[in-house]
């Protein structure tokens, strides 16, 4: 069996990034990996402009506090107004660029009007409430690197420099099926000894979340015929075929024989719990990951292992999950032989706690987790150990 960091290596080194892209409106380029680096033609802000809503002054016509001075001007957002003339002041209001002449802004908190005039009770420092020209974004610079994955602020800092579309990769398709004949569709009533195919929902989730193009194929009886049918026709259709169960050695275990006889196995079986056995190979020109069928093995193996490699294949450069140094709020006293990922959740205290039920069958654990707690083999906890924390917000999005 391959180490949990040996089957990461090794399913990055295989991870063959798009080749083709496409050109999208940036309102649509949500997910999206950004296939060539963007450049700004702009400045940004424009001009020194002002960070609060007050008055535009000249420090040095504010010798000491009380200082009235004439108001000699109005400058709104959207305007440019007129250099400041000496002994003046100018009502200024948020993101208006600063009159030439002034080098300060008190906000208005610090200010009283009489008349015409402003009543200056603080002292203005220089430069104070004044965003610099440039000071975000100089004009020739690289804003976006190739490989970015867009999000939010990605999307409004593209806009920010005026760019209305971006080049990004083509959607990676990535096809799914589920097998297993006790496998009920959510709805239909269950005969004894069926389930509801949870894993349907949980992985076509997850692949949806990555911004893929998804072909699912639903649930596929436990046949050699019918996997060999539906493995032959994801693999025609898609980059990447994901599928949960049958990757086992059971008699009805029909998914790793039918890529052996299809195409060829690379890799199988990791030492760690959940999910020992994992599949990965090749049919055709599309790569195939086989997930366990155990409802919480699936949904770990996804985060570890298969979102890194459908988001390289994407074209993102980095895949990488993060893990944090946290403390545990509970103890572990078995060492295991294999790896072991806990599912925890971060507490009021800022300390781990453990769900009580780490079985690879209990999917309410990971609805209740925030994370996992990596666990080197042999490793026990007791409470107030430091552990190593991986937040399913570096496993999941």
């Amino acid at each position: 069996m391959l180490s949990a960091d040996q089957l990461l290596d090794a399913l990055l080194e295989r991870a063959r990034g798009v080749n083709t892209s496409e050109t999208v409106p940036v309102t649509d380029a949500l997910g999206r990996v950004l296939a060539a680096p963007q450049t700004s033609a702009i400045t940004v802000p424009p001009l020194d402009n002002s960070a609060m809503d007050g008055y535009a002054v000249r420090v040095a016509d504010v010798a000491v506090a009380g200082v009235r001075l004439p108001v000699s001007q109005r400058i709104l957002a959207g305007a440019v107004g007129k250099p400041l003339v000496p002994g003046t002041a100018a009502r200024i209001f948020t993101g208006a660029p600063v009159p030439s002449g002034a080098d300060a802004v008190l906000m208005q908190e610090y200010c009283g009007t009489e008349g015409d005039e402003v009543i200056l009770h603080a002292l203005p420092r220089p430069g104070e409430n004044i965003r610099r020209a440039g000071e975000d974004i100089q004009a020739g610079a690289q804003i976006l690197a190739a490989g970015t994955r867009l999000g939010a602020a990605e999307m409004g800092l593209a806009a920010s420099v005026g760019l209305a579309e971006l080049p990004v990769f083509r959607k990676l398709k990535v096809a799914c099926f589920f097998t297993g004949d006790e496998l009920v569709t959510p709805g239909a009533p269950l005969a004894p000894g069926q389930i509801y195919n949870s894993n349907r929902y949980t992985l076509t989730g997850l692949v949806n979340g990555l911004g893929c193009e998804l072909i699912d194929l639903g649930i596929v009886p436990d046949t050699l015929e019918a996997t060999e049918a539906a493995l032959a026709q994801a693999a025609r259709e898609a980059d990447v075929v994901i599928t949960s169960g049958g990757v086992s050695v059971g008699e009805a275990d029909y998914v790793k024989a039918a890529v052996e006889k299809l195409g060829r196995v690379e890799m199988w079986k990791v030492a760690m719990k959940p999910g020992k056995p994992l599949v990965y190979g090749r049919v055709g020109d599309a790569d195939f990951i086989g997930l366990p069928g155990n409802p919480v093995s699936a949904f770990v193996t996804f985060g570890l292992f298969v979102r890194p490699f459908l988001l390289k294949r994407m074209g993102a450069a980095d895949v990488l999950y993060r893990a944090f140094a946290v403390q545990a709020d509970f103890a572990w006293k078995k060492p295991g032989a294999r790896r072991e990922f806990l599912r925890t959740r971060l507490q009021a205290d800022g300390k781990l706690g453990l769900f009580p039920n780490q079985s690879s069958g209990v999917l309410t654990s990971c609805a209740w987790a925030d994370g996992l707690v990596d666990l080197e083999i042999g490793q026990t906890i007791r409470p107030g150990d430091w552990v190593r924390f991986i937040p399913f917000s570096e496993l999941l999005a």
